[in-house]
């Protein structure tokens, strides 16, 4: 049989495709996600207990890009598979200096959560309870020192986390909105750091 040129775009046009998805499963490889936090519910019905799983979970690409989200379900594997989509619909980038801390301190609250962010010097690691740290090192920061006071609600820390996250800005960003050079708004902050370090 004859190949129309019509035939030869649809062939063709299927090979793009593939291409074209061939990266996005690659990239979704690349994610790291970590569970955080699973909890079983039980609902008391006529005949008994149904037990059911709740599951926390924080993904992230190691360069900036971070989410998390949460599952429910019957079993555990379906609870933490619901949990990881979720949290990578709602990934959110944020800006990282060297790529390995934050650019300024961040406060951030969610309910009864308080969380403090404070960038730190290279080798001072992660300094952050469980679920934070868990963020951080999806997120790819491998210097921070992170407090978390008023709950130890895992659900409610991972959200105040991202609330002080989603906040955060880089000089540029900064530079652009005042209308000032980004040398300025970087020398200012490391003047900043040096006086606080000196005290």
């Amino acid at each position: 049989m004859a190949r129309t040129p019509s035939t030869e775009r649809r062939q063709r046009g299927g090979e793009d495709r593939n291409r074209e998805r061939a990266p996005r499963e690659e990239r979704e490889d690349e994610l790291l996600d970590k569970l955080v936090h699973i909890n079983r519910v039980a609902k008391v019905v006529k005949g008994g207990r149904r037990f059911a799983f709740a599951a926390l979970v924080v993904v992230g690409d190691g360069k900036g890009r971070v989410g998390f989200g949460t599952g429910k379900a019957r079993e555990v594997p379906e609870a933490i598979r619901k949990a990881t989509e979720q949290a990578r619909r709602t990934m959110v980038k944020v800006p990282l200096r060297d790529g390995r801390t934050l650019h300024h301190d961040i406060n951030g609250h969610f309910g009864a959560g308080r969380v403090t962010l404070r960038s730190a010097p290279a080798g001072t690691g992660i300094i952050a309870g469980g679920p934070m740290r868990a963020v951080f090192e999806t997120m790819g920061v491998a210097d921070v020192v992170a407090k978390c006071t008023g709950t130890t609600n895992p659900y409610n820390m991972v959200k105040a986390t991202f609330d002080a996250l989603v906040n955060s800005q880089a000089p540029r960003q900064v530079a652009a909105r005042r209308g000032k050079k980004v040398a300025e708004i970087v020398a200012r902050r490391d003047g900043a750091i040096m006086a606080a370090v000196a005290d």
